[in-house]
């Protein structure tokens, strides 16, 4: 997860630092109003606080970056001897060449500007960069993971609230299906399959997809139930390639993701031309479970109207599998591919 946050934070940040700087070299330190504004003056306070903010600005986005987001402490920690020293260069660069040209004055005397004893000073006066960016780092990181939380509680609140508007009865809706397949399984076999499908498919969807994570047999078995019940619509005249490769049985995932994309081949492709035929393919390996689409587009069909769906999926498996999955989706020459890659849980 990124973190986001605004770059003009950044800087308000810093002038409430200057601020503070200011203060406390008057309230705690002691010293003269004059001996202050004439620092201030002399560019001496800005320089050092110039080069704390490029610092700082360089370890947010930089390392913090690299290793912080993604919970590499100890590369983290190796990386801030190399800030400090970034610091040490560009503070003697600001103080004692750019602003030593401008004043002809040097903040360190002769013997301080000693390479040894002004890298080890500034070791200490550069930790403030390191040390702020990486609680900043960390306090926005947990703000947008709050925020994510909300989103995602709030969307399956709203998904829950759609589901209990769709469940009339379920029990008798149930009880309703088993009796026609009862009365059907003695003269129609073919029929009374279907309805125990369509029971099957049903049910499934009422008590399975509100779950944050299901079971990868029974997603699949579900998929094959839709597949099947759809050959049925399109009476003989689906044109669609379905396959699967690997071994799965128990293995977890979260929910309703291979749902969605078998759903927008079968709402937004062509599926009646047996020249363009769509193709749908699982495959599990070593732990990963990799699912691909093309199909046709519809003629005048608008992909945009996937947006929404594909947004609040890529949102979930944010949420669930951070950076440890592929989401891909691309149309071109009138044709619609996705691609998933996820980890499978045991």
């Amino acid at each position: 997860m990124k973190s986001k946050i605004p770059f003009y934070y950044h800087i308000v940040l810093f002038f409430l630092l200057l601020l503070t700087y200011i203060f406390w070299d008057i309230g705690l330190n002691n010293r003269e109003v004059k001996f202050v504004l004439q620092s201030i003056y002399l560019g001496i306070t800005p320089a050092y606080l110039l080069a704390v903010f490029i610092i700082y600005i360089l370890n947010f986005y930089l390392f913090c970056n690299w290793f912080l987001n993604k919970k590499k402490l100890l590369f983290y920690i190796l990386t801030i001897p190399v800030s400090l020293l970034l610091f040490t260069a560009v503070r003697y660069f600001l103080e004692e060449v750019v602003l030593y040209s401008i004043t002809g004055m040097h903040n360190y005397y002769e013997e301080a500007r000693e390479i040894t004893y002004y890298i080890k000073d500034n070791f200490f006066f550069g930790l403030p960069a390191v040390i702020l960016s990486a609680l900043t780092f960390l306090f926005w990181q947990f703000q947008t993971a709050q925020h994510q939380n909300q989103e995602l509680l709030l969307e399956n609140k709203k998904a829950e609230f759609q589901m209990l508007k769709a469940q009339v009865s379920p029990h008798f809706l149930f009880n309703t299906l088993n009796s026609f397949y009862s009365q059907l399984v003695l003269k129609e076999d073919e029929m009374a399959d279907d309805i125990l499908v369509l029971s099957d498919l049903l049910r499934y969807v009422i008590t399975e997809t509100d779950k944050d994570e299901a079971i990868l047999s029974k997603e699949i078995q579900f998929i094959q139930n839709y597949i099947h019940l759809q050959k049925k619509r399109f009476e003989d005249q689906l044109f669609l390639d379905f396959t699967i490769e690997g071994n799965y049985s128990n293995e977890k995932l979260i929910s309703s993701a291979l749902v969605h994309f078998v759903e927008n081949v079968f709402k937004h492709g062509k599926l009646n031309d047996e020249k363009e035929k769509a193709l749908i393919s699982i495959k599990i390996t070593n732990g990963f479970l990799e699912i691909s689409t093309f199909n046709y587009n519809v003629s005048g069909e608008n992909y945009s109207s996937t947006g929404i769906g594909f947004e609040n999926l890529t949102k979930r498996l944010e949420y669930m599998y951070k950076d440890q999955f592929i989401l891909e989706k691309t149309e071109e020459n009138n044709t619609f591919k996705t691609y998933l890659k996820i980890p499978l849980k045991k």
